[in-house]
């Protein structure tokens, strides 16, 4: 979505300028929302199952709610309980059906999936818009008996052994509006079809209750859990398999850049470290920097005196192929991880209920 339709669904703009194209938004809205029930209606006629057990993670929103991160965390959990798993996803703007392992990384695959790759040693992300076409490659190549799919709450046709659903503690619906009005991709109503909500990002908005509230009304059979993005350390973009302490840079003064769907995030968890934002560049969500982009951050944080940049895992996947890695200044990259912070045994109990079916 362009920049100047985003701050208008978020209500980032106000005043009399801003009512009159939002009056047409939500028209569009209205029409929307019409289509997508729908669609959902239609494709739900004729339910798909694929050869293994399916684990959905997917949102109702725009925007990042931290669903990557979960998949990483179900994806690795199950592995290690010696289930053969595979994470199956469309990638942004990718054409072409890949596969990759950690071995054999494709740089054009997508930032998401590159890091997923990049984290998850023996774990094949297949990346196709068909994710049908995926699972039975999926399990022809690599055995797989159960297929993670991220970003999957809007597949309405496939039959789905668990459905998992994101919502962002710190703007779980916006306006509660569809797009482009709004951020939800789906109407509220759909969120009766899933099985667990994860609150993400408690750990920048712990007041929940009011959040816990409206998902019990609209769906009360539904688990709900709680979690958090909890920064692990850094690492300098040529080393990642080197993990340095979250104290290393508290007091210093950095230069930030992220596009990724929530950059207020990411910066609130460096702050949240005692590390000060000297500049801050944001992107669009899986933005494709160019070697202007890259010179423009180095010029700008030479001329404060800065000489450490910080980004996020997402980007650091799009910057290798730019060569980015000689930009004159010293390149650290966050690593987060995505923690279940109450009764999180309770949910991997609910992931392995499905094997005892």
């Amino acid at each position: 979505m362009p920049d100047y339709l985003y701050k208008l669904a978020t209500d980032e703009y106000r005043g009399f300028w801003a009512a009159v194209p939002k009056i047409f938004l939500l028209i569009l809205s209205w029409i929307y929302g019409l289509l997508i029930r729908v669609l959902i209606l239609l494709r739900q006629l004729r339910l798909r199952r694929l050869n293994c057990k399916v684990v959905s993670v997917g949102n109702i929103t725009v925007g990042g709610t931290g669903k990557t991160a979960l998949v990483e965390l179900i994806a690795r959990y199950l592995k290690d309980q010696g289930r053969k798993v595979a994470i199956l996803t469309r990638g942004y703007k990718r054409n072409a059906p890949c596969s990759i392992l950690q071995a054999a990384v494709d740089q054009s695959m997508g930032d998401e999936p590159l890091m997923l790759a990049g984290r998850l040693e023996g774990v094949p992300v297949i990346v196709d818009a068909d994710r049908r076409r995926a699972a039975e490659r999926a399990i022809r190549q690599y055995g797989t008996d159960t297929a993670v799919l991220d970003d999957g709450f809007q597949q309405w046709q496939i039959k789905k052994d668990l459905e998992i659903v994101t919502v962002d503690a710190t703007d779980p619906f916006g306006n509660r509006n569809m797009l482009p009005r709004g951020i939800l991709r789906e109407p509220l109503s759909s969120l009766k079809r899933a099985d667990i909500f994860i609150l993400t990002k408690t750990n920048l908005n712990p007041d929940v209750e009011d959040i816990k509230s409206a998902l019990a009304e609209i769906n009360p059979r539904a688990a709900l859990f709680e979690s958090a993005h909890v920064p692990v350390g850094f690492y300098e973009i040529q080393a990642p398999g080197r993990i340095l302490s979250l104290n290393i840079f508290r007091g210093k003064t950095v230069a930030l850049f992220c596009g990724i769907g929530d950059p207020d995030s990411f910066e609130n968890l460096i702050s949240s470290n005692g590390i000060n934002a000297g500049l801050s560049f944001k992107f669009p969500d899986h933005h494709h920097y160019t070697p202007a982009d890259l010179e423009n951050i180095v010029r700008r944080a030479k001329e404060k005196g800065i000489d450490t940049v910080i980004t996020t895992e997402k980007d650091a996947a799009r910057l290798d192929e730019l060569g980015a890695l000689s930009l004159g200044l010293a390149v650290y990259v966050l690593r987060i991880e995505l923690k279940i912070v109450k009764d999180e045994q309770g949910f991997f109990n609910r992931l392995l209920g499905l094997y005892r079916l």
